[in-house]
């Protein structure tokens, strides 16, 4: 008898479906591949058969449930609100309690993700050869025909030279030198740590500029959102554990990644094991701010004091809408209000700006090309503003809308709303 634990927890959910496939007309994979296992209902059938017994765990299965970008818009389109997403995460979870994770994840997962010092050390000896990689533009490396297991001609950003880890210190006083308004921990996030430290020493700045006190604790370790939404909850659940223990001594814990406030926040949602991790991840949800409604919602400042760098005033900006904003956590009037009191620039609302940019973490390395297809319809929403700049505030959606745009030939520049403000 297969171990049905995971899945049993989400039942009650599979069981909202009333199979009436308005989930069909939002999906990004079932727009572009037409098949039923692509889409949320097909998805949740398999699910119910395997609860019953009556589906093993597959590698076709593994494939079905892995083809989803868990961008929610079968979520909150649905008549009856079937949590489609923890079912899919569940399945994920059950296929790895019952069949493993096999060679490449087991050791990307537990042996360099969960551990925050080997991580960083497998990224230093990636950074020694990137210099291997032609440059396509600025700090954008172009991946050749012969990595095609990563993407055929993908465009990635450079690895920092110094990593934000390496840059920070343990507490930033308010710079005004007064008795700070609040004091809050700073959850750097691995693309942030990695690829834009510029972006974290940003956002701490904005925050002591404002009489905030920063704390960003060294114990502090990956987010898990690669890890968990893949189906390993027994590593997500130890970095769950590491996280909640970093940032045990502040009340508020700030992040400049949408993916990473979300993953923080839904501890909750997809890992609790007991009473007891639900009760404590209940508790660290609360704590969780992304910075767009924490400058909003909580330090209170008013858009239009907030001033414009130089080099955008005269610029027409558009917003992209993550997936793990608007969605996950419903944040997606803060950043507008920011981007339309922001004077000398001009505010362009992109058509369909809720759509999946096609990223979904892991999602575009094992299905590179349908991510591009579903980046087409971002592309052309773009394309419709006439802007000049695409701006978001998730690092994953930047990386994928950079390579996108490149793919394109287009003129825009993507950027994260903190990168506008001085």
């Amino acid at each position: 008898m297969e171990d049905l634990k995971e899945l049993k927890k989400v039942e009650q959910y599979a069981d909202q479906c009333m199979k009436c496939g308005f989930c069909s007309f939002f999906c990004p994979v079932y727009q572009e591949e037409r098949v039923e296992t692509s889409v949320a209902r097909g998805k949740n059938y398999l699910a119910k058969l395997a609860i019953k017994g009556e589906q093993k765990f597959t590698d076709e299965l593994g494939e079905i449930i892995g083809k989803c970008l868990l961008c929610k818009r079968c979520v909150v389109n649905c008549p009856a609100k079937t949590q489609i997403d923890r079912v899919v995460v569940a399945a994920r979870a059950q296929m790895v309690k019952n069949k493993g994770l096999g060679f490449i994840k087991n050791f990307a997962f537990r042996k360099v993700m969960a551990n925050r010092k080997a991580f960083g050390n497998y990224v230093r000896l990636a950074k020694a050869f990137q210099w291997l990689l032609p440059k396509t533009e600025g700090k954008i490396r172009h991946l050749p025909d012969f990595l095609k297991a990563l993407g055929q001609g993908r465009n990635i950003p450079e690895i920092a030279k110094t990593f934000l880890r390496d840059m920070v210190k343990p507490v930033y006083k308010p710079q005004d030198g007064k008795a700070p308004k609040m004091r809050v921990g700073f959850f750097m996030g691995c693309a942030t740590d990695f690829v834009y430290p510029e972006l974290g020493l940003k956002f701490i700045d904005f925050m002591t500029k404002r009489g905030i006190e920063v704390v960003v604790p060294q114990e502090q370790s990956c987010c898990g959102a690669a890890i968990y939404f893949s189906g390993d909850f027994e590593t997500g659940r130890m970095l769950a554990e590491k996280n909640i223990e970093a940032f045990k001594d502040v009340d508020i814990i700030v992040t400049a990644c949408g993916t990473c406030s979300s993953t923080l926040k839904d501890y909750q949602k997809y890992l609790p094991d007991n009473p007891d991790q639900e009760k404590r991840y209940k508790e660290f949800e609360k704590k969780i701010k992304d910075s767009m409604e924490f400058i909003i919602d909580v330090m209170k400042v008013n858009p239009e004091e907030l001033k414009l760098k130089k080099e955008f005033e005269g610029k027409t900006a558009t917003w992209h809408d993550p997936c793990h904003l608007v969605r996950y956590q419903n944040i997606q009037a803060q950043p507008r209000a920011i981007l339309k009191g922001l004077k000398g620039l001009k505010y362009v609302e992109m058509p369909n700006a809720d759509l999946c940019c096609g990223m979904g973490g892991s999602f575009s390395v094992y299905h590179y090309d349908l991510t591009k297809k579903i980046a087409a319809k971002k592309m052309n929403g773009i394309k419709a503003t006439g802007a000049d700049i695409v701006v978001t505030a998730c690092p994953g959606c930047m990386i994928n809308l950079i390579d996108n745009v490149l793919q394109n030939k287009m003129p825009q520049k993507v950027y994260h709303l903190l990168e506008l403000v001085e």
